[in-house]
């Protein structure tokens, strides 16, 4: 008999090459199987709720395993927080329904996109903000950024236009985009039914570009319109963004 089990992890994405197993470089999955092998002596495969990519971090990432043992999650939290590496924590480990797929049960996802808006970036938040060089017109981005929330065909703001999510279906809707002030700065939260692939960070570049005043609040109609990656300029930096929250109905969650 298996048993699920759903854990969310918090990682600095700096020295990783996201979270997805490649053939080549260190990857956030590659080390919590890794360690989970060793811990449980038995090959484990971990769910992600979704990739990020090279540099990019998490609060909230959320995976599953299957184990053919009941597991004391308490204990194998602290077992796993001990040998893991320093820039991955495991929040908490809590039993699931079988039904329950990381990825596959998500219903919402909420990034966040951090900007280091002062004259002199802060060298302890380098790694976790991106500087804007320029002034931002700051009533212009949120302007801008209301135009993104709603239902709408995302392929200009997806790098994979021929393949993966944006092939099958480009079509996701964005309940909330917020700018919250903060510290040298302000953050982005996006918060959608779901994302395609450098959505987030080729949105935010746009976003930058208008309240920067190289492009004009009124291409963005034309942009949706014309389904062109090309034309949307460049993606803002990984390391700016974090993966926030990962929501699921409760259904999915209740053992």
């Amino acid at each position: 008999m298996f048993h699920n089990y759903l854990m969310i992890i918090a990682y600095d994405g700096t020295q990783y090459q996201g979270w997805q197993k490649q053939r080549k470089g260190q990857t956030i999955q590659d080390v919590l199987q890794k360690n989970l092998t060793l811990i449980l002596r038995k090959e484990i495969s971990v769910i992600g709720s979704g990739r990020t990519d090279t540099g990019v971090h998490a609060s909230g990432q959320v995976a599953n395993f299957l184990f053919t043992e009941s597991i004391d999650v308490f204990r194998l939290k602290g077992s796993l927080n001990g040998i893991l590496p320093h820039d991955i924590r495991i929040q908490e480990i809590i039993q699931v329904p079988l039904c329950f797929h990381a990825q596959y049960s998500a219903i919402a996802k909420t990034y966040h996109y951090h900007l280091h808006l002062d004259q002199a970036q802060n060298p302890f938040n380098r790694l976790y903000a991106s500087r804007v060089k320029g002034i931002i017109d700051l009533d212009l981005l949120k302007k801008a950024m209301q135009l993104f929330v709603g239902t709408h065909d995302f392929t200009a703001f997806a790098n994979e236009n021929h393949s993966g999510s944006a092939a099958q279906n480009p079509i996701r809707t964005i309940y909330r985009l917020d700018l919250v002030k903060q510290e040298g700065g302000a953050r982005l939260e996006f918060e959608a039914d779901g994302f395609l692939y450098r959505m987030v960070r080729n949105i935010t570049g746009t976003l930058l570009e208008i309240a920067l005043g190289r492009k004009s609040i009124l291409e963005i109609p034309e942009l949706f319109a014309k389904k062109d990656r090309r034309l949307i300029g460049k993606a803002a930096p990984a390391q700016g963004l974090f993966l926030f929250k990962v929501d699921y109905p409760l259904d999915h969650l209740n053992f």
